[in-house]
């Protein structure tokens, strides 16, 4: 969610299939509803520290894959598109998976007060309390010491 409080989303799809909305508003850093190059460069960058010209060509290919209509963004309705195409080929969890593994700074397996701390104040959602992140955790069925799995994350993200 935008830290605003609302989606960047106009058009329902919850009779479609899986909504992959939390997915696409974590990587729409700015909320403008659409994904840019600087969006996916500052999501990766945001956590691994990089921002080599490998990083640029990588994030170019995916742009292209993504960007439907070559408008040089990728709307909500094309990374939905990509996705389900992906999860129809057996490979729609990678996104989510993605996500998970930039904000697991430390790389145990769960994403945790620390981690999810971090990505809040990456994502300019700023400060959040100790209360409220722990309320997240235990919302992904996860408890303050140790965090939450990745089926917990897709909890956390999808209220």
């Amino acid at each position: 969610m935008c830290p605003t409080g609302t989606t960047t989303l106009r058009h329902s799809t919850a009779a479609k299939g899986p909504d992959f909305r939390p997915a696409f508003e974590v990587i729409d850093a700015d909320c403008d509803g659409k994904i840019s190059k600087d969006d996916l460069r500052a999501f990766y960058a945001g956590f691994s520290g990089t921002g080599s010209s490998d990083d640029d060509d990588v994030i170019g290919s995916m742009m292209s894959a993504a960007d439907l209509n070559a408008d040089g963004y990728v709307e909500y309705e094309e990374f939905e598109q990509v996705l389900e195409q992906r999860s129809k080929n057996g490979s729609g969890s990678g996104v989510m998976e993605e996500v998970f593994r930039v904000m697991d700074r430390d790389e145990d397996g769960r994403v945790g007060h620390e981690d999810l701390r971090s990505y809040f104040k990456w994502a300019g959602f700023g400060d959040a309390s100790d209360e409220d992140i722990k309320a997240m955790i235990k919302l992904g069925g996860g408890d303050e010491n140790q965090g939450v799995t990745f089926e917990g994350l897709l909890k956390i993200l999808a209220v």
